[in-house]
């Protein structure tokens, strides 16, 4: 084979293998082309505390295209998509967001100031049995309790205040939820951001060992622990293969 044909073969796999991997991945349900209005049904609207209003899920238009609003006065909920098939870990997640303003407060230090302007969790599907006998009870009362089928473990990406960028700590109510600060303050506020984060590398960061696959996403902004007020909105997110 001349090397002038070998060379452009090898090119065009390069080019063409992130692409078909990138179409062989599933993705969450894109806000860009959704109608204004509510969100997409595979998206769902999922309220842990009951006792408290839920945060305003909507698709608005920003600039040529759509997008997801969440605004929370005193509120919280998160808006869940769960994947058709379990993606493995190593993958990039990419997101775009921006917010109206920081939470006065927000930190990780305790309950009550467990809010953010904006939350980003990824799921994982850790096998349960792993996990010491009362963490498997913990999680199938909280199960029983709030109707939902709680993840074994996630990481929740935030834009938060107090805490500096880059920080991890296990969430004030489980610690099988870790927080990792991507943003923080107002300095960014009213700005479009783009985020590319390696889920494996980010899961062995945050829980020490390697990570299992993904089983969905969740987005939220939540202020019932302070009382703020602020609007969160987020671009469509893309689940990308790791360039090894």
């Amino acid at each position: 084979m001349p090397l002038r044909i070998a060379l452009r073969l090898c090119l065009s796999t390069a080019l063409i293998t992130p692409l078909s991997a990138l179409a062989a991945t599933p993705q969450p349900a894109p806000f860009a082309d959704a109608p204004a209005g509510e969100p997409p049904a595979s998206w769902v609207h999922t309220r842990i505390n009951k006792d408290r209003p839920g945060t305003a899920f909507s698709i608005v238009p920003e600039a040529t295209t759509n997008v997801l609003r969440a605004y929370s006065r005193s509120a919280a909920s998160s808006l869940v998509y769960t994947l058709p098939d379990a993606v493995a870990a190593n993958v990039r997640l990419q997101w775009r967001w921006k917010i109206s303003n920081a939470v006065p407060g927000s930190a990780m230090a305790s309950k009550a100031t467990d809010d953010y302007a904006a939350r980003v969790y990824v799921f994982f599907d850790y096998d349960k049995s792993r996990l010491p006998f009362t963490d498997r009870v913990k999680i199938d009362l909280a199960r029983n309790l709030y109707g939902t089928d709680l993840p074994t473990a996630a990481l929740c990406y935030v834009w938060g205040t107090a805490d500096a960028i880059g920080a991890i700590a296990p969430n004030p109510y489980t610690d099988r939820v870790r927080m990792i600060v991507l943003q923080r303050g107002d300095a960014k506020a009213g700005q479009w951001i783009s985020e590319s984060r390696d889920l494996a590398a980010d899961f062995q960061s945050a829980f020490g060992e390697p990570a299992p696959a993904v089983t969905g996403i969740a987005l939220g902004a939540d202020t019932d622990n302070t009382g703020a007020t602020v609007e969160a909105r987020f671009g469509d997110l893309r689940l990308v293969p790791t360039v090894q």
